[in-house]
């Protein structure tokens, strides 16, 4: 499945990064700490997370990822969405709390 289909299916509104939309999603990572999801998300992954700010793409270009959903209604600031711009990382986002839409992606065979 590719991040534009992601984005498609689960009804979440891309708001930076449309440009990367066509990264496959192998995988999945929860967290918040951005510690442990640089030492623990797989590469190609979509993280889930409430972080807004711009570190959030640095650690998403590190691993890799294919997409980037915000969750619990969190928007990003105008310079994240910059950021993602620029290195083409999508970024979603949703209303739901994140271990809902995990769930929900978990049974679709997203993640």
């Amino acid at each position: 499945m590719q991040a534009a289909d992601l984005a498609a299916q689960f009804n979440l509104t891309v708001v930076a990064g449309k440009k990367g939309l066509e990264r496959t999603v192998s995988g999945g990572h929860c967290g918040d700490l951005l510690s442990e999801v640089m030492a623990n998300a797989p590469v190609g992954c979509v993280w889930l997370t409430i972080q807004v700010h711009q570190n959030i793409i640095a650690v998403a270009l590190l691993k890799e990822m294919a997409a980037i959903i915000l969750t619990g209604g969190n928007r990003p600031d105008e310079e994240t969405m910059a950021k993602a711009d620029a290195e083409k990382i999508p970024v979603m986002v949703s209303d739901q709390r994140t271990y809902g839409l995990a769930g929900q992606l978990y049974s679709a065979g997203v993640v």
